[in-house]
């Protein structure tokens, strides 16, 4: 796993032993990056919330394309320990903010350092915690009005096209995982 493109392009991140966690894999991260860039117009300035966000690769991503910061939550330790040495690994370790915690626990906190232009959701799969950490996003205003979430699930895994206030704009299926992006409807003035 590498970062694959901006500052810290090239760069090999470490990864979790075992196979009990799946990282986005290069192929599926550099073509989620191709559509979140034709969605926000660049990363550059952007601000990042990363949720369960294993090795950071998602969010460290974003840093090395220009973010401005990116807020990294896991609840578990080897990821703490993951995110905060590929960061160093990447320098980008003055943008990357760890919170170790249950996530969906850690959401209210997280609104004073919000709101955010984009917001990644790659969670366990099989376990609804997309549908539930998506309710709390749009209550909380988490989310820029023009901001993007980017939820990754299984392909055997539901995501409504609608929750909340969040609208479902594109759906990508990439073998067995599947991308979806939500965001406010935006209204023409």
């Amino acid at each position: 796993m590498r970062i694959i493109s901006g500052s810290a392009r090239g760069k090999k991140l470490a990864g979790f032993s075992g196979t009990r966690i799946r990282p986005t894999s290069d192929r599926v991260r550099e073509a989620l990056f191709s559509i979140l860039f034709s969605h926000l117009g660049g990363f550059e300035g952007k601000t990042v919330l990363d949720l369960f966000a294993g090795t950071g690769a998602l969010g460290l991503e974003a840093l090395s394309r220009g973010a401005r910061f990116a807020v990294m939550v896991d609840q578990g330790a080897q990821a703490a320990r993951l995110i905060t040495a590929n960061a160093k690994t990447c320098n980008l370790q003055e943008k990357a903010i760890m919170i170790r915690g249950d996530v969906l626990k850690k959401l209210p906190e997280l609104a004073a350092k919000g709101p955010f232009d984009l917001i990644f959701l790659d969670p366990p799969y099989g376990l609804g915690l997309v549908d539930a950490a998506l309710a709390v996003i749009a209550d909380l205003g988490l989310l820029t009005k023009r901001g993007l979430v980017c939820a990754e699930v299984g392909a055997k895994d539901h995501l409504p096209d609608k929750t909340g206030n969040l609208d479902c704009i594109a759906r990508r299926r990439y073998g067995s995982t599947v991308i979806c992006l939500f965001s406010f409807p935006h209204t023409e003035a």
